[in-house]
């Protein structure tokens, strides 16, 4: 049996601005069944990659190719919900999607753990409820690629590391492609299939382990970010709240890295 052919395809990918060179010489490949992480630096270009692939923009040089037809779930980095605009999960869940009925609104929020909101405010939302409620939208669609932008924001270490496991599992489930962009190197290390690490240009990428001990990566984190496993006892609420007690196995430098995230 072929191999599936590639969801995306860039190829010498460049990016100038106003003089300055956002992206340089970027080639990647984004297949089905794959979870591939872009990580980098503040102002390495992530977003601004993430735009090119999607075309939400072009490239100065080289080429972007998209799979006619390619079903893409979004899930953005943060929502800015007004207060005062009264909207229900499900409603938003709706929005784009006219044809959605409630039992499938339901269904969307069961296939992520978050079937009690349906009814919920969105105002009202926790920044873990949020996050599931995002992702739940971005898989309703079927997408054949699902693009997450830092989709554990606003989430403690313990909440992220569910997310990740369910976003695989959502993988599993739909067959799709899914691209990351994270700064939670600790968590993401673990928790991915790929890792492409970007700073203008891609300095090197792999699997995690690979990528972890490359010199061009250590060069921009440190030897002091190492990939994070997480074992635990217990459930987290979707608020983030803990159930029960917890048993960790992490690196000692678990708490340096969460420092560093919250900055």
């Amino acid at each position: 049996m072929s191999p599936s052919p590639p969801l995306i395809t860039a190829d010498c990918v460049a990016l100038q601005l106003a003089g300055r060179q956002l992206l340089r010489d970027i080639s990647v490949e984004l297949t089905q069944g794959e979870i591939v992480t872009l990580i980098g630096p503040n102002g390495a270009g992530k977003t601004t990659l993430l735009r090119l692939l999607l075309g939400l923009s072009k490239p100065t040089s080289g080429t972007v190719w998209r799979q006619p037809g390619l079903r893409i779930g979004y899930m953005p980095q943060r929502l800015h919900i007004d207060n005062s605009m009264p909207m229900s999960v499900q409603r938003f869940l709706q929005l784009g999607q006219s044809d959605m009925k409630a039992v499938q609104a339901q269904a969307a929020l069961d296939r992520v753990g978050a079937g009690q909101l349906l009814k919920a405010s969105l105002a009202n939302l926790s920044g873990g409820e949020m996050q599931r409620v995002l992702l739940a939208r971005a898989a309703s669609r079927k997408p054949q690629l699902l693009v997450l932008d830092e989709p554990t924001q606003g989430v403690d270490v313990g909440g992220q590391s569910e997310l990740y496991q369910l976003i695989a599992t959502l993988r599993d489930e739909l067959g799709c492609g899914v691209l990351l962009v994270s700064h939670d190197l600790h968590l993401v290390m673990a928790a991915t299939d790929r890792v492409l690490c970007l700073n203008q240009h891609i300095c090197c990428h792999g699997h995690p382990e690979q990528v972890s001990r490359d010199p061009a990566y250590l060069a921009l984190f440190g030897d002091k970010v190492a990939p994070y496993t997480h074992q635990h006892n217990h459930q987290h609420k979707l608020s983030g709240d803990i159930a029960g007690e917890c048993n960790h196995k992490h690196s000692d430098t678990e708490s340096g890295d969460k420092n560093r995230e919250q900055q």
